[in-house]
């Protein structure tokens, strides 16, 4: 399993199964809308310290599968 696999995680009774950054209630489908509203990774990590650059990519790597 590749690292990114083990960051993201699903489960039908955390945020109605959408896939979450491992460990917290924060969706990879947040992620992309702030990104996509034109925040930078620096300022999602900004919003959400808890996170940190390798969630990201493996939202990103989740998103490409």
């Amino acid at each position: 399993m590749a690292d990114w696999q083990d960051r993201i995680t699903t489960d039908p009774q955390v945020m109605m199964g959408k896939p979450v950054i491992a460990g917290t209630r924060i969706t990879v489908e947040l992620i992309f809308s702030k990104l996509a509203a034109d925040m930078s990774p620096d300022g999602v990590l900004n919003d959400y310290p808890f996170l940190t650059k390798q969630d990201l990519q493996a939202a990103a790597m989740s998103a490409a599968v």
